[in-house]
């Protein structure tokens, strides 16, 4: 008797907070079939609650059914896409049923199946088959591709003369993507090449048969497809003083093309410990240096540190130190380092030593396994030390080149508390010994493809004068952004148009080329976790990549939008699970990826 009312309580109680959960979740569920009643696995589903700004995104399984996290109580929109189908909306109520099953229409517009693609998708499908159309390609993806990934002028057709019109406004913007007016400076590699690459493009996406030939790209399977997506949506404040057009294209639609917003694009982006969202603002506005987003109701507000002329000061990188605070760069006019403390929202502004080169512009930052920060500078790297607020100037062996900048950009510290950066025009590391000062440099060696297939105008370019951010020579790796493992000495860094990373032995230098999967995708920030696994961006593709050193293997994890053009990634290990907080840099949003396991998978299944 006593047993039978202790299960009958037991019970009793299990119902009780499972009504309660229920009550306050919403459970939603259901699979994903084509017309013809296949079930299709790796297709991205989406649900948005009516009035909110997070939108929640997962993949369906092997037999095509998906599964949410339990979700806040509210009426939801829901949506389903993958490529070379129309996307399948509804919206979603839970109070008759929890099950909601979607069907997906094949797409039948070959247009409309091209402006769906991807990036990088877009990029593979160039032609390559002859010696000048594979070194017209190559020109294109590493000198198109500074303002916009390449889909977004693939997205397009034009012929001969239009592309060369496209041409023409495209050589003279530099990285920063801001056009400097008609008397600026050409890029030289796009002056020499454009009759060529006009024809081509005009070839590959122009009013006749195309030549591009267009792969199946690959779903998310396995690990990828237990994946899941928060997406919280950015304000484009017009009050902000940047003077730009709303663009209503988020990426989440992808028949509408890749997006390209002008505004308060996150640049860098991390977690606090308190779980909220922080994002530096990079473009000039009156407003905001540092975003804030509330990561349980995806609220947006502004922490401003003074700029010049009445604007707020801009920043561009972000990390947070083991104590959650963040820093970061504060520029234009400050060109100074930011600390801020997320529990009080107070932000202290350093000011960088005036015999190096101000902090300001394309600055990362990087802590290493000391405590201590590093920034990069256009002349080497500066160290600061929070206990005694001292800097450390430590100059480029070649802070200078006799072709231009050196482009000095990512900055990472190692383990121990050694500061290395990335000479992303000469495809040289720095590296900065803090218990000698001793400052040595480790040159890439150059892609000897792409070497030979441009022996014929080897000349013109080892003589080329305009070797800068955003003008690479063919055969460049362009290291550009990296990250140390603190559990282990090894430094990783993205080579952003080598389409590989580069692992270097902190201790011997030793170093190592890790080919990309695909030569479309392009490395540009990395991060690693507890278990020293690679974690990175893919600036040309809506994707990101997570390397296992040890296996060798590279696991590709789909983002929800299309047109990312991501610039940063951060990682926050807690309880066994790692974050991805990824700033959706060309739309406007912040993102955050988990991955579930299986049991957890197989717990909500159950349900």
């Amino acid at each position: 008797m006593t047993n039978l009312r202790t299960l009958l309580l037991a019970g009793a109680a299990a119902l009780v907070l499972m009504t309660g959960v229920q009550a306050a979740d919403h459970m939603l569920s259901g699979a994903i079939s084509t017309t013809s009643g296949q079930k299709l696995e790796g297709v991205t589903v989406y649900a948005k609650m009516e009035g909110s700004t997070v939108t929640t995104s997962v993949y369906t399984d092997e037999s095509g059914g998906y599964y949410f996290p339990p979700l806040p109580t509210g009426k939801y929109r829901v949506w389903a896409q993958s490529i070379a189908f129309e996307s399948a909306p509804g919206t979603f109520d839970p109070t008759p049923k929890r099950r909601h099953d979607l069907v997906l229409q094949t797409m039948t517009d070959a247009e409309r199946r091209i402006r769906q693609m991807p990036s990088e998708m877009l990029a593979s499908a160039l032609p390559e088959s002859t010696p000048g159309d594979a070194r017209m390609k190559k020109i294109f993806m590493n000198n198109c591709t500074g303002c916009h990934p390449p889909g977004y002028l693939l997205q397009f057709r034009f012929d001969e003369a239009g592309w060369n019109k496209v041409i023409n406004l495209m050589k003279v913007v530099p990285g920063t993507g801001v056009y400097p007016g008609p008397d600026a400076r050409a890029n030289e590699i796009m002056s020499r090449n454009q009759k060529e690459l006009a024809a081509y493009l005009a070839r590959a996406r122009g009013p006749g048969e195309t030549a591009m030939k267009f792969a199946p790209r690959p779903r998310p399977t396995g690990e990828a497809a237990r994946a899941v997506w928060k997406i919280y949506d950015l304000p484009l404040n017009p009050d902000s003083g940047i003077g730009t057009k709303y663009n209503d294209n988020d990426g989440m639609d992808w028949a509408l093309g890749q997006t390209s917003k002008l505004g308060e694009l996150p640049h860098d982006g991390g977690m606090g410990l308190d779980g909220n969202l922080y994002y530096t603002v990079n473009n000039p506005n009156r407003l905001v240096t540092i975003g804030k987003v509330d990561g349980k109701t995806g609220t947006v507000s502004y922490l401003r540190v003074d700029g010049r002329n009445g604007e707020a000061a801009t920043a561009h990188g972000l990390t947070r130190d083991a104590q959650g605070n963040f820093w970061f760069d504060v520029n234009p006019g400050r060109r100074g380092l930011g600390k801020l403390d997320p529990k009080t929202g107070k932000i202290t502004v350093y000011q960088t030593p005036s015999d190096m080169t101000p902090v300001g512009g394309a600055v990362t930052m990087d802590v290493d396994g000391q405590g201590k920060i590093w920034a990069s500078s256009p002349e080497g790297a500066l160290r600061f030390d929070p206990a005694t607020e001292t800097f450390t100037a430590y100059r480029s062996v070649t802070a200078k080149s006799p072709k231009g900048t050196v482009a000095t950009y990512g900055a990472a510290g190692d383990r121990d508390g050694n500061g290395w950066w990335a000479q992303m025009a000469i495809d040289t590391i720095g590296m900065a010994n803090v218990k000698t000062g001793e400052v040595s440099e480790i040159k890439l060696a150059p892609i000897k493809a792409e070497v030979d297939r441009f022996a014929a105008d080897r000349a013109f370019y080892e003589g080329f004068s305009d070797a800068g951010f955003s003008v690479p020579i063919p055969w460049s790796l362009g290291p550009r952004r990296m990250g140390t493992d603190k559990n282990a000495d090894v430094l990783w860094v993205g080579n952003s148009w080598g389409a590989s990373l580069t692992r270097i032995n902190t201790k011997t230098k030793e170093t190592t080329i890790v080919p990309l999967p695909s030569p479309a995708l392009q490395a540009y920030h990395i991060a690693v976790d507890g278990g020293h696994n690679a974690w990175g961006n893919l600036w040309t593709a809506d994707q990101l990549f997570k390397y296992d050193p040890a296996a060798n293997r590279f696991t590709l994890f789909d983002i929800p939008v299309h047109g990312t053009e991501i610039r940063h990634i951060s990682l926050l290990e807690r309880d066994g699970k790692v974050q991805v907080i990824v700033p959706i840099y060309r739309s406007s949003q912040m993102g955050v990826m988990t991955v579930r396991s299986e049991a957890e998978l197989t717990a909500l299944k159950t349900q």
